[in-house]
């Protein structure tokens, strides 16, 4: 009886723990092709749920993850992976290919090739939401287009924190 007694108690624990970590992480495959050359599909990334609840502000170059109002084969709202370009209250205009924020080009070293971002007139980001875009900006759908557009920041899942598959690409991100 006893024995019994300590199994249930340790996978009480243990199911204690994992909900516990649940709440703050979220573990999501990438299944999209817009975020390489960072991400690819198969990708298996950590976002953290509680990064700006917790930890800080969201900042110009974060990669979040975010319900869509895109629907996937079965109906859901499609998570999406991008990267923010823009804060409430940022002009985002794009010229010859370059993104260009608040009347500067900004540097991308993280974009699949530089001045491919099409052409796009000058907005100025609302208050509460965000504009983003993927890395492989030839293919991505993001803020550009009118399917996705701004997000609203109550849609973010969380902020990509720990790439942890493949292996040989294991990767912290802060």
């Amino acid at each position: 009886m006893k024995e019994a007694l300590e199994w249930i108690r340790d996978i009480a624990i243990a199911i204690l723990i994992a909900a516990l970590v649940l709440i703050f992480f979220k573990p999501i495959i990438i299944q999209q092709e817009s975020m390489q050359p960072n991400f690819y599909s198969g990708d298996y990334v950590i976002v953290s749920r509680q990064a700006y609840n917790l930890f800080g502000d969201i900042e110009h170059g974060d990669v979040i993850v975010f319900k869509s109002t895109l629907l996937d084969n079965e109906g859901h709202q499609k998570n999406l992976i991008k990267r923010v370009i823009g804060l409430p209250g940022d002009t985002i205009e794009i010229r010859d290919g370059y993104v260009i924020r608040n009347g500067q080009v900004i540097e991308e070293s993280y974009v699949a090739a530089q001045g491919l971002s099409g052409e796009m007139d000058e907005i100025t980001v609302e208050e509460g939401k965000l504009f983003v875009m993927g890395d492989n900006r030839a293919v991505s759908q993001d803020s550009r287009s009118r399917e996705v557009g701004q997000i609203d920041q109550e849609s973010i899942v969380g902020k990509v924190i720990l790439r942890v598959f493949p292996f040989d690409s294991i990767k912290i991100f802060t």
